[in-house]
């Protein structure tokens, strides 16, 4: 593995120390608040979110609902 390959891992599995959320977290988070902000409030369907997610993050399904649960997000059951 590259250095610059180990460090984005780092970044990505490791909490920040402002906030506790790891890179990947805070990915979710974003994508979901400017999915709603789109859907003027409504409820992000998991699907749509797991594809717009992919864009930043490669992971499962699973791990999205695994990210989700952590975070306290519910999710509809995909």
């Amino acid at each position: 593995m590259a250095g610059s390959d180990y460090s984005r891992t780092l970044l990505e599995v490791i909490p920040d120390a402002r906030d506790g959320l790891t890179r990947t977290e805070r990915i979710i988070l974003y994508v979901l608040h400017e999915t709603q902000k789109e859907l003027k409030g409504r409820n992000v369907p998991t699907a749509m979110l797991y594809g717009r997610v992919l864009e930043y993050v490669d992971m499962s399904e699973a791990d999205l609902h695994l990210y989700l649960d952590r975070l306290g997000v519910k999710g509809d059951g995909m």
